[in-house]
């Protein structure tokens, strides 16, 4: 596990565009995406079809797990940070992923929530680090940093594209119906995310040697059989706490009262610590708590696609886009995934076009336009609704290009998110800002259900149509707000400027 090739120097001082390791990073990252975004599309569907839950409380389900996924993200940078490293936290994560989605193709039915489990701590281990190892392929000043992480981020997309309409399609039996028993459709479904995740894996621990030194214990200098005592343990403790994860997510009460004290709690201790930073350090740390709050509200809105948009495909879209037979549900899972494969370079490229000419807006003004864009996509949800047949089935064509447009205000806000934040805290605080960057869209997952729940809930009891006309009502409202924080933020985008001083 620890051998060491090459200096952190000579990996860092490569030739050419891209280091040769971020291509073996890539496609880990993109069979972990497969698994992770095939397993989020069907969870909704899977709780409605299959476990006989109501559109309602599958919402609040779908919020509760996704809220966890992303919170142990805080927790699995910190253990890696303190602990483990990133690699021996990637490999862990990777291997309780492969061991939940295996439960989860055995008996889905029966349990469901213990597969879940494991997949919650699992991603928490991998999906922070592997960021991680990418940022550490370059020095500080390399300017060829923003390419990689744009190549890394096309990776997490190709995954998403193609584990995000694979899997509900077959588990719907509009994808290889001929090749997979009905019976088995959703064990097979599951068994993908579980054959890709260790793909995943063998990919990471075939090419971890030409990593040198990265992402190795950050506790060498300890006593080796004291080291691999504290590694134990927090390998034993992640295992205990399945219990405990799999009894929160399963009754979303507890949800609630983890979600009410963890942000406040990590509120305060960044104020605790602010105390020791000088005037200008908590000006920048307020700047990146604005971006917080204003990503709880666009994941809120944005996460629909696992929730409330998931039972619309189903129940309400028809299955041609531009003539092709599709998959509806596998549709909204991979439209976004594929537009961004498609435009995020186009997207980099209008930002240096009008950057060259002194035009380039600022990140406040992009998180502002990342807003309208989802303002927009959301009313294109909403007029599907006079394109309705009288059994309730509207355009899946209208649908994709709602999220042809939602696409763009991602472009306008993921990428850059993260850039912020590490820019805008002290070193002293970056990973408690990064996991609170995270936590945002725990947040943000966990409002999308209570959205959905809100939006099902209004349409217990009606026909199809009805069904249409409540859904898409929501979406309006979803649109109105999303506008107005837009509005919101472009408004303020001066002062929060000010705050942030000498970033861009």
């Amino acid at each position: 596990m620890e051998n060491t090739n090459s200096s952190i120097q000579e990996i860092q001082n490569f030739k050419g565009k891209y280091p040769k390791q971020l291509w073996y990073l890539f496609f880990s990252e993109m069979w972990e995406r497969f698994s992770f975004y095939g397993m989020r599309g069907m969870l909704v569907i899977f709780m409605v079809s299959q476990l006989s839950m109501n559109d309602k409380v599958a919402n609040l389900q779908y919020g509760a797990t996704q809220a966890f996924v992303y919170a142990f993200t805080f927790i699995g940078g910190l253990f890696a940070d303190k602990l483990l490293g990133y690699r021996k936290s990637l490999f862990w994560g990777g291997l309780l992923m492969i061991i939940g989605s295996i439960i989860l193709a055995i008996d889905p039915q029966h349990f469901f929530f213990f597969g879940i489990s494991f997949t919650i701590i699992g991603t928490g281990f991998f999906k922070p680090n592997i960021s991680t190892i990418v940022g550490k392929l370059y020095a500080d000043d390399d300017p060829r940093r923003d390419a990689g992480f744009s190549l890394f981020y096309a990776g997490v997309n190709l995954g998403a594209l193609i584990g995000g309409y694979i899997c509900i399609a077959v588990a719907n039996g509009s994808l290889w119906a001929s090749l997979v028993p009905a019976a088995l459709r959703w064990n097979v479904a599951f068994g993908f995310a579980a054959v890709v995740m260790l793909v995943s894996l063998i990919t990471f621990t075939q090419t971890q040697k030409s990593l040198g030194e990265i992402g190795l214990s950050p506790l060498a200098a300890m006593q080796a059989s004291k080291r691999k005592r504290l590694e134990l343990a927090t390998y034993i403790g992640s295992l205990l706490i399945i219990p405990i994860i799999m009894t929160m997510v399963s009754n979303t009460d507890y949800t609630d009262i983890f979600m009410f004290i963890i942000g406040p709690a990590s509120l305060l201790y960044l104020f605790y610590e602010m105390r020791s930073f000088s005037v200008a350090e908590n000006k920048k740390l307020i700047a990146a708590l604005v971006f917080i709050v204003f990503s709880i509200f666009f994941w809120a809105f944005f996460e629909q696609s696992g929730g409330s948009l998931s039972l619309f495909a189903a129940h309400n879209l028809n299955n041609t886009v531009l003539g092709v037979s599709l998959d509806p549900n596998g549709v909204n899972n991979a439209a976004n995934s594929f537009f961004v494969i498609v435009f995020a370079a186009l997207v980099g490229m209008v930002w240096l076009w009008l950057h060259k000419r002194k035009l380039e807006p600022n990140t406040v003004v992009k998180f502002g336009l990342g807003f309208l864009f989802l303002a927009g996509g959301f009313a294109i949800f909403y007029y599907t609704k006079f394109f309705a047949d009288a059994s309730g089935k509207t355009s899946l064509n209208l649908f994709t290009f709602g999220w042809f447009i939602i696409t763009f205000g991602e472009l306008c806000l993921s990428p850059i998110g993260m850039s912020a934040m590490t820019k805008l805290s002290p070193a002293k605080t970056q990973a408690v800002i990064m996991g609170m960057w995270f936590l945002a869209s725990a947040y943000g997952q966990y409002f999308a259900g209570l959205l959905g729940a809100n939006i099902a809930d209004a349409s217990e009891h009606a026909s199809n149509l009805e069904k249409l006309n409540v859904y898409a009502n929501g979406y309006k409202q979803l649109a109105i707000y999303a506008l107005i924080a837009g509005v919101v933020l472009i408004t303020i985008a001066p002062l929060v400027k000010k705050l942030m001083q000498d970033v861009k």
